[in-house]
C-alpha cells in the first residue's frame, strides 16, 4: 500500500478545533482526502482529475 503524506489544507483554520482537512499529492494519480483531527480514521481517495475538477467549483 502506498503511504500517503498529508498536509493541512490551507483552507483550514489555524486554530486547534479548525484544522479540518489534510490532503496527500504524493502517490500518483491520487489524491488522499482525510479529517485531520481523525488522523487515522478513514481516507477519500480520488483521482487527480476528479479532485481539480472538485477545486475549480468551488
Amino acid at each position: 500500500m502506498n503511504e500517503f503524506e498529508f498536509v493541512k489544507s490551507s483552507y483550514s483554520g489555524g486554530q486547534a478545533n479548525q484544522e479540518c482537512v489534510e490532503v496527500a499529492t504524493n502517490v500518483r494519480g491520487t489524491v488522499a482526502v482525510r479529517d485531520s483531527k481523525q488522523s487515522d480514521g478513514p481516507v477519500i481517495r480520488v483521482t487527480d482529475a476528479a479532485w481539480a475538477a472538485f477545486a475549480a467549483a468551488r
